[in-house]
């Protein structure tokens, strides 16, 4: 089987400090996005996590971005923090049909829960018995990931749910989440036909050194090394991977982007073609959901 190809960016395409080192300096905010896109072609959309965009936003977002360009985007915190899916089907339709906008730029989104005590739920069970439901009336037109904080929850039960449904595990670098070789001991974390990788650091620790975004404060290299291994075990199970780097990894984002690049194969880069799966989406895929929608306006 041939290697997977990867799409590299970043969480966001702002950060305090990236005007003058990332963007030239005098840039404008509406500059950020295209001069974004001549550096990297594929970002993770930060923003819709705290709202549903509006849809001329959306609209601007595509374009000024060139063809191939990919945004992944994270579910709104109503879903994944306040709901915690339940009751949640007209949200998750009004998002959709906004983000539809984007066209075949839209690629995968991003459910990405919190850690969850046992007041919320009692074990990994209990969570899956909220979840799968939840996944079975997915629209299987989009690329979908699951990403948890609770680290024992990192098992071969969860990995086995997560295929049954053909949706992502995230792959994350967190402060208080397995390493990358840990990872690996817990089952096999590749549960789609594509990987989705997050390297968010420790935001208390580095937010204690700076709050601006502008260089590298933690060296990262070996952290990087650790997970090319995990990559390239993963690249022979799936058609396409993306991975995006948050400031709060190293202290600046775009350069762990680059450190990585040069650890990793260059005939393993991906081309924008290479990010192409949307079978349907649009308004197809927005049929397909079995949810509860209020009429579009």
């Amino acid at each position: 089987m041939s290697s997977a190809r990867i799409r590299l960016g970043t969480s966001s395409w702002t950060g305090e400090g990236w005007v003058g080192s990332f963007y030239p300096a005098g840039s404008k905010p509406q500059d950020f996005l295209p001069l974004y896109a001549k550096r990297f072609d594929t970002v993770e959309i930060d923003s819709t996590f705290y709202r549903i965009p509006a849809a001329r936003t959306v609209e601007q977002w595509r374009e000024r971005t060139p063809e191939g360009f990919t945004f992944a985007a994270k579910i709104p915190q109503t879903i994944t923090h306040e709901k915690m899916l339940v009751e949640a089907e007209q949200d998750l339709a009004a998002f959709l049909r906004v983000m539809d906008l984007l066209g075949d730029k839209l690629g995968p989104l991003l459910f990405q829960f919190p850690y969850f005590n046992r007041q919320k739920f009692s074990s990994l069970g209990s969570f899956l018995e909220r979840l799968e439901p939840f996944l079975d009336q997915l629209p299987k037109s989009y690329r979908w990931v699951v990403e948890v904080r609770n680290r024992n929850w990192l098992c071969e039960k969860l990995y086995a749910a997560l295929r049954r449904h053909g949706v992502a595990l995230a792959l994350v670098d967190h402060a208080w989440m397995p390493r990358p070789a840990e990872l690996l001991d817990t089952g096999d974390p590749i549960t789609a036909n594509f990987a989705f990788v997050r390297w968010i650091g420790d935001r208390k620790g580095i937010e204690e050194q700076t709050k601006v975004w502008n260089r590298t404060l933690v060296d990262r290299t070996e952290d990087l090394r650790e997970w090319i291994k995990v990559l390239g075990r993963a690249a022979r199970q799936v058609d396409i991977m993306f991975a995006y780097a948050n400031n709060h990894y190293g202290g600046y984002a775009p350069d762990t982007i680059e450190i990585f690049r040069s650890l990793w194969p260059q005939d393993q880069m991906a081309l924008p073609r290479d990010a192409g799966k949307r079978e349907t989406g649009g308004k197809h895929g927005q049929q397909l959901l079995g949810f509860a929608r209020e009429p579009d306006q």
